[in-house]
């Protein structure tokens, strides 16, 4: 399926590229959000048109993210669990507590954005991603404390 691409999209172009993908990942993703639109001749003609202000959209959209960006690395982030030892968590810091507690400083992040490297399992300083734009991620560190110390 060939489509033209109305926004960038990671992993498979930035605006205006035409590409070829799956019919299911078109039909069922990209079209219904908006993202890309079928490449015919008529929609050819009317993306150049719409081109300049798809562009400067697409350059608003990364400017908001850097600057949410900045704002979130000036966080500090502390998280209160119960553990085994004192050292070791029962269970592990997931992805929605992080959400939350970001959050609850006064952003709007989505759980699916957060990105984990490894699961966080012990108490201390530990570092995560939140993917804001396809071209920004800002990284943050949340302290892990016990609770019974």
């Amino acid at each position: 399926m060939q489509l033209i691409l109305l926004e960038r999209v990671e992993g498979l172009g930035n605006v205006g590229d035409e590409v070829t993908v799956r019919p299911g990942y078109g039909r069922n993703y990209l079209i219904p959000q908006g993202k890309a639109t079928l490449a015919t001749e008529a929609n050819r003609k009317l993306f150049e048109r719409r081109k300049a202000q798809l562009l400067a959209k697409q350059q608003q959209e990364l400017e908001q993210a850097q600057g949410v960006a900045e704002r979130l690395a000036a966080l500090e982030l502390s998280l209160y669990r119960a553990t085994s030892d004192g050292k070791h968590l029962y269970g592990s810091v997931s992805t929605a507590e992080l959400a939350d507690l970001v959050n609850a400083q006064g952003f709007n992040i989505a759980r699916r954005n957060i990105l984990i490297d490894e699961p966080i399992k012990t108490v201390g300083e530990h570092s995560f991603r939140i993917r804001l734009h396809p071209d920004v991620t800002a990284t943050l560190s949340v302290k892990v404390e016990s609770e019974n110390h």
